[in-house]
């Protein structure tokens, strides 16, 4: 058995024998820590039941680590240069199925369906590029896609604003979008040296536990969410001068409505929790779609 694609050692070997160089563009930045990978795939919970869904395997090191453990795996890569290498280091994993797509394209529904009929237990395992990042978990979280979890090494400071609490820098609408469909969790954090080529900054594993209920009840989901946003627009700006300019509304109006809310007009939108948002919301929609 060959060892392990995550050392630098093999991971130097496979880039030289396809020849491969890096595309910027394309974020890729490749894992040469074999423990990183167990922790990732520790923190899914994975068992010999699971289907995982991964994207963008890279040259498969972390394919590699969830197939020892999992039933399927279906993983989605852009790049096609990648295809011949991950068809030789995959070799030994036969219930491994890469789709060459752009999975921010994909019908990942149409494709759950066909690939993993009849189980039980679906997650999705990646390590995302950092410039789609928040597409992609938005994509998946939106499509209500029947996982149970996602668990995604991303940039830290991103995962760091996904599982944001009020009251602090980091929350904003990004939190309240996720959290919204999941429970959010920084598992641990991933420093840079563990890369090739090394990436700017240090990167953290999210685990995302899907909600069966959205912890609030709102009127409409997408007018939430335009309140959440516009709620962010200008971070130092309270919450009655974003909303007051959002709708086109006077601010003695929208005041008023926050009153109706129990919400105090000189707050700013970081002090707000998901529930006050989505009372909010009720107050908002009644009176701006009666």
């Amino acid at each position: 058995m060959e060892k392990d694609i995550a050392t630098p050692k093999r991971t130097k070997e496979i880039l030289e024998k396809y020849g491969f160089s890096f595309k910027k563009s394309l974020g890729q930045n490749f894992l040469i820590d074999t423990n990183v990978l167990h922790r990732i795939v520790e923190a899914s919970n994975v068992t010999d039941a699971s289907g995982v869904i991964e994207i963008g395997p890279g040259i498969g090191a972390l394919t590699e680590q969830i197939a020892k453990r999992a039933k399927k795996v279906v993983a989605f890569e852009i790049d096609q240069r990648l295809l011949p290498i991950l068809k030789d280091t995959l070799s030994p994993y036969e219930h491994v199925h890469i789709i060459h797509r752009d999975v921010l394209k994909a019908d990942v529904s149409q494709v759950i369906t066909e690939q993993f009929k009849g189980y039980d237990d679906l997650a999705v395992v990646a390590n995302l590029p950092y410039y789609v990042t928040t597409p992609i978990l938005m994509k998946i979280l939106e499509e209500k896609l029947p996982v149970r979890a996602i668990v995604v090494m991303i940039q830290k400071e991103v995962a760091e604003r996904i599982a944001a609490e009020p009251n602090s820098k980091e929350y904003g609408s990004l939190s309240i979008a996720a959290q919204y469909y999941a429970e959010a969790k920084t598992v641990f954090t991933v420093p840079k040296s563990v890369f090739v080529p090394q990436p700017n900054v240090d990167s953290a594993i999210l685990r995302l536990t899907l909600r069966d209920e959205p912890p609030v009840d709102v009127p409409d989901e997408e007018f939430f969410f335009d309140i959440v946003r516009a709620s962010f627009k200008q971070r130092r700006k309270t919450i009655l001068n974003n909303l007051s300019k959002h709708f086109n509304l006077p601010k003695t109006e929208i005041e008023g409505y926050l009153n109706d809310a129990n919400v105090e007009s000189r707050r700013r939108g970081e002090s707000l929790s998901m529930e006050e948002f989505a009372l909010l919301s009720h107050v908002l929609y009644a009176v701006l779609y009666k």
